[in-house]
């Protein structure tokens, strides 16, 4: 059998997906249960354990193919849109509800309970969520679970951004967090990740995948903005010739780097830089 990633196969050896059958060893096969993200973000994790170490996140609207569910209230099961596999708080999910039709475009938007910006909020959704909207006015933009979201922090979901690198820099100063994909805590690959995705592109979670999956080889000679630079476990944005844009644990932030101060800090720890690919 061809080794599978489990990180984007679902496949334990007690439980798998029924359509790696034939593919992996597992004592038992099932379809799954579509489900869908209801809380504004949730951690997706490598064991069902609040100890387990974070790997993704899962932002509200996504869907989820649901493979297991426990009786401590976890669920294991496989993101849609980035194939991710990891459990997650199956408080978090819910039966697949009316159809997103907006997402967020502001690195964060605030859901209040009425029309009134006066009131609690009683939410707080992360840039790319994704909302059905039931009604508008000038203000508000209201959802089928009926929170009022500020209108001008929404966009239809078939939108794009122009420019990734520009949206990437609106994460600058954002906390520096591993398995993290919003405003609260990003990592590197999350941040290349969340940026590709809103300008239209499809892209892996992880910074090997990403090096394997896009674009063509490029150079640091010929380094341009847009060019994505990469280590062993780690990808910086170029912004231009001479700085890169990254989440990285040096910083502890989403920061702007001088390229060959980058180059030189990550040689003394990690290596060289391992391949620079142009979109």
């Amino acid at each position: 059998m061809v080794a599978l990633d489990p990180r984007i196969n679902a496949f334990r050896p007690e439980l798998a997906a029924k359509h790696l059958q034939g593919q992996v060893e597992a004592a038992k096969f099932i379809e799954g249960t579509f489900r869908q993200v209801v809380e504004p973000q949730v951690a997706l994790r490598r064991r069902p354990s609040h100890d387990a170490r974070l790997d993704s996140e899962a932002l509200m609207g996504e869907r989820v193919t649901v493979y297991e569910t426990t009786d401590e209230g976890w669920a294991w099961g496989q993101l849609e849109t980035d194939g991710y596999v990891g459990w997650l708080s199956a408080g978090a999910l819910d039966s697949i509800g009316t159809a997103p039709t907006h997402k967020v475009s502001a690195l964060r938007t605030l859901g209040f309970p009425g029309p009134d910006i006066k009131l609690p909020p009683i939410a707080a959704l992360p840039f790319g969520a994704r909302v059905a909207i039931i009604r508008q006015d000038e203000r508000f933009a209201v959802t089928a679970a009926g929170l009022h979201l500020p209108a001008t922090h929404l966009a239809p979901l078939k939108s794009k951004e122009p420019d990734f690198v520009a949206l990437a820099e609106r994460f600058l100063g954002t906390p520096y967090l591993w398995g993290g994909k919003t405003s609260l805590g990003i990592d590197c690959s999350g941040l290349v990740q969340v940026a590709l995705q809103a300008g239209g592109l499809s892209c892996p979670r992880d910074s090997d995948m990403q090096e394997l999956a896009l674009g063509r080889m490029s150079s640091l000679s010929d380094l341009k903005r847009g060019d994505l630079v990469f280590w062993k476990g780690h990808v910086a944005i170029a912004r231009d010739a001479k700085t890169l844009l990254h989440a990285n644990a040096h910083h502890m932030a989403v920061a702007v780097e001088p390229l060959k101060d980058a180059v030189a800090r990550i040689r003394a720890s990690d290596g060289d830089v391992t391949s620079v690919k142009r979109l």
